[in-house]
This record gives structure tokens, C-alpha cells and sequence, in this order.
């Protein structure tokens, strides 16, 4: 498989330069070993805690382990063996040379309060998501900050490149095949096929090992019901009672789905405006693809004449500027807004003490009244920090009314 530059490269290489420890989580398949391995398999032994003989000995022997294998040292899968880092902390402090410990993991859960507890201080945490669409296509933005993005995208300047929809990538195949590196690099692979084997993996060994459902059964249909929920105000009451469980076993498997990086909350801004807001979280999935085939949207027909084009469209747009944040190093500092006369603002970035409005709409024929919401919003808060953004299926930036334009959704 051909490799695929990642934006995080840019944040992983200023971080060895002051850390000790990098460690990078992520979900499963989402490239963390290959960029490891690509980016300081020369400088650094690889050791897979995933092999059982590996493991087996980092468990029997962790001193004599670590003895055998110095650093600069890659360890792979640290949620195999998480009890390890209380040893690496000791060599660590031994020797607090930056960059020496590159640490990977995929369960959260498992290996977050090993690393808090002995790594505190001495390491800078990453996640790494599945390829953004700048990345899929060859050209990511490792040099471009969250900063650059926003000034382009509100200061009424549509020259920047990235601007532009990329020739080679259209909605239906990102939001079916998605970002996952492997069906996005293989195009001869059944997508639909690996991602069916996907979700039977990820049940059987990550939510089992962390929640022990007896009845896999019953977590596979309380899924389905978060696909189809995707883009919605999370009411965990109507989700307990269509999967058959009670709200506290529904509360906890969203928070392993979240854990897992399966699933996010984006949380609704509760900035006083002086008008009631919905406080409940929005939920989304990390992946396109996922909701898209637990939703049984196969194809571009499909998608362009179901019912969940909207929806799905919309995650597809919110977790990509999560992950945008979360590539560059940074904990995503967006939100929703809904208020009960009516008032939606599906994006609201909050930077430099300003929050920057974004509307969601999966048409590709933008018109006026798409702007309402927008303009509503600006004549509520006096337009600050300036304009608005409708994020739309278009292929490049397109006035809608004044202080008002849409731009595509493959911004970042």
C-alpha cells in the first residue's frame, strides 16, 4: 500500500523535539503503525505489543524487557500491555531526552489511565483519525493552521487552493468508501466488505474486552440505532427504549463507542444570547463510511434518493473539522447552537475570543433563504467576528447574500 503523507506529521515533529514521550491513539485502521513506522522506522525499534510473545514477555519480565529493547524505541498497541508505562516512566526519568518514546494505542479506556497516571508531564497525547480528504486525494495541509483555514474561509478572500473541491473526490464516494486508509488506498477492495468485517472486529475485540456484552447481538442493533440517529440531538431515553436496554448501559456503551473513536458529542454552545437553548449533544461518527453502511447506503444511487442524505452529508462535514483540529494537535473547540424560537447554527468554531458561524446544507444550488439562519445569527451578535460560511456541496466558493457565501465541504 502506497503511503500517504498525514497532516499530524507536522504536529509529531515539533513534539519530539520537547517531549520525551509522543503518545498517539486513534481507532482501529486509522494508520498510526504505518505512520510510525514510516516516519522513525529508522531512528527507532519497532516492537507490536499486539504479538502475544512480545507481550508475554513485556508482562513476565517488564524491566528485562525494556533492558532488551532501549530506546529510541516504537511501541505498538500499548493497550496489550498498558501497566507497561509505569516502567517507561522510571526510564524516563533516567533519561529525559526528548523524543525517545514513540507509544501508540486504540482503546482508550484501556490505556488513558496508565498513561495520566505515569506519563504525566513527561508526554504530549495525538490522536490520529482516518485520512481527511486533503489527504486522501495527496495533499495535505500540514503547514496550514486552524487559523489560515478560518481567515480564508470568513475574510471574503476565495483564492486560497484548498478552497476548491479536489477534482479527484466526489460526496458519495467519501461518504461510502470514506477515509479509512485502506479501502481509500485499495480501490480494486470491497469497501463494503471490509467495512462489514470491520465492525464484526471492532465488536469482538474492543467493546467486548471493555464492557463485556454478553449478547453481541444487542450492542450490534444499539449501533444501527446510533447510525441512524447521526447528526441528530441525542435523547438517550428514545435510544434506551428502541434498543431493549435501560438509559445507564445506553449511557455507558456511548461512552465506550466515544472512548473507542467510534462516536463524538458535539456539545452545544451556551453562550448567553437571552434565549432558551437546547442543551442536549448532537451525536456523529468519526468515519463517513461507518454510519453510511450500518445504515445500508451502498452506493450513489442510494444516497442521492434515501432519506439520510442530509444527515449523513452533515456528519460527514462536522467530523471532518473535528478531525481537522485533532490532526493539528489541538482539542476541537466547536459547537451547535439551537435555540427553541427556532434559531440553528450546526458549527460554531470559538477562536481568539470570537465564534465563527457555520450553516451545513447538502445541496449543490445554494440560495438566499439557505442564509437565514446565518443572518439571523450575525444580526444577533453584530456580526462578530465577521462573516458567515453555508458548507455546501458546490465545488468552489459562491456568494449567497451579503457577508454570506458557501464554499465546499472539502475545506479541510
Amino acid at each position: 500500500m502506497k503511503y500517504v503523507t498525514r497532516t499530524i506529521e507536522t504536529v509529531i515533529r515539533k513534539a519530539i523535539r520537547t517531549f520525551p514521550a509522543i503518545v498517539l491513539t486513534g481507532p482501529r485502521q486509522s494508520g498510526k503503525t504505518t505512520l510510525l513506522r514510516h516516519g522513525w522506522g529508522k531512528t527507532h525499534r519497532f516492537l507490536s505489543l499486539e504479538n502475544t510473545e512480545v507481550r508475554n514477555r513485556a508482562l513476565s519480565d517488564p524491566v528485562g524487557f525494556l533492558r532488551a529493547a532501549p530506546p529510541p524505541l516504537i511501541l505498538d498497541e500499548i493497550q496489550y500491555c498498558p501497566e507497561l508505562l509505569s516502567y517507561v516512566k522510571t526510564a524516563i526519568d533516567d533519561d529525559r531526552r526528548p523524543g525517545r518514546w514513540l507509544i501508540s494505542g486504540s482503546q482508550v479506556l484501556a490505556m488513558m489511565g496508565h498513561v495520566s497516571q505515569s506519563l504525566a508531564g513527561r508526554t504530549a497525547v495525538l490522536s490520529l483519525l482516518p485520512f481527511s480528504v486533503g489527504e486522501a486525494v495527496g495533499e495535505p495541509a500540514g503547514g496550514r493552521s486552524m487559523d489560515d483555514i478560518l481567515k480564508a474561509l470568513f475574510s471574503g478572500n476565495p483564492s486560497a487552493s484548498f478552497m476548491r473541491m479536489p477534482k479527484r473526490m466526489s460526496l458519495p464516494d467519501w461518504i461510502i468508501r470514506g477515509g479509512f486508509p485502506e479501502p481509500r488506498t485499495k480501490r480494486a477492495l470491497d469497501s463494503s466488505l471490509w467495512m462489514a468485517a470491520y465492525i464484526q472486529t471492532y465488536l469482538e475485540r474492543d467493546v467486548r474486552s471493555l464492557i463485556q456484552v454478553g449478547d453481541l447481538n444487542s450492542f450490534d442493533r444499539f449501533l444501527r440505532l446510533c447510525a441512524a440517529r447521526v447528526a441528530q440531538i441525542l435523547n438517550l431515553s428514545d435510544l434506551a427504549r428502541d434498543a431493549g436496554i435501560s438509559v445507564p448501559t445506553a449511557n455507558k456503551w456511548i461512552s465506550i463507542l466515544e472512548a473507542s473513536y467510534a462516536v463524538f458529542l458535539l456539545q452545544p454552545c451556551y453562550r448567553n444570547m437571552g434565549k432558551r437553548l437546547i442543551k442536549a449533544p448532537k451525536l456523529y461518527f468519526y468515519e463517513s463510511s461507518l454510519p453510511a453502511f450500518l445504515l445500508g447506503v451502498k452506493n450513489a444511487e442510494s444516497l442521492e434518493s434515501g432519506p439520510m442524505r442530509g444527515p449523513l452529508f452533515e456528519n460527514a462535514v462536522v467530523s471532518a473539522w473535528r478531525k481537522a483540529f485533532l490532526h493539528r494537535g489541538e482539542m476541537p473547540s466547536m459547537y451547535y447552537l439551537r435555540t427553541r424560537d427556532g434559531l440553528e447554527i450546526d458549527i460554531l468554531i470559538e477562536r481568539n475570543g470570537g465564534l465563527y458561524p457555520m450553516e451545513i446544507k447538502s445541496t449543490s444550488t445554494v440560495m438566499p433563504a439557505h442564509a437565514a439562519s446565518v443572518k439571523r445569527w450575525l444580526a444577533a451578535t453584530g456580526g462578530k467576528p465577521g462573516r458567515g460560511v453555508i458548507i455546501a456541496d458546490v465545488t468552489e466558493p459562491v456568494p449567497v447574500v451579503p457577508d454570506v457565501r458557501a464554499v465546499p465541504w472539502s475545506v479541510v
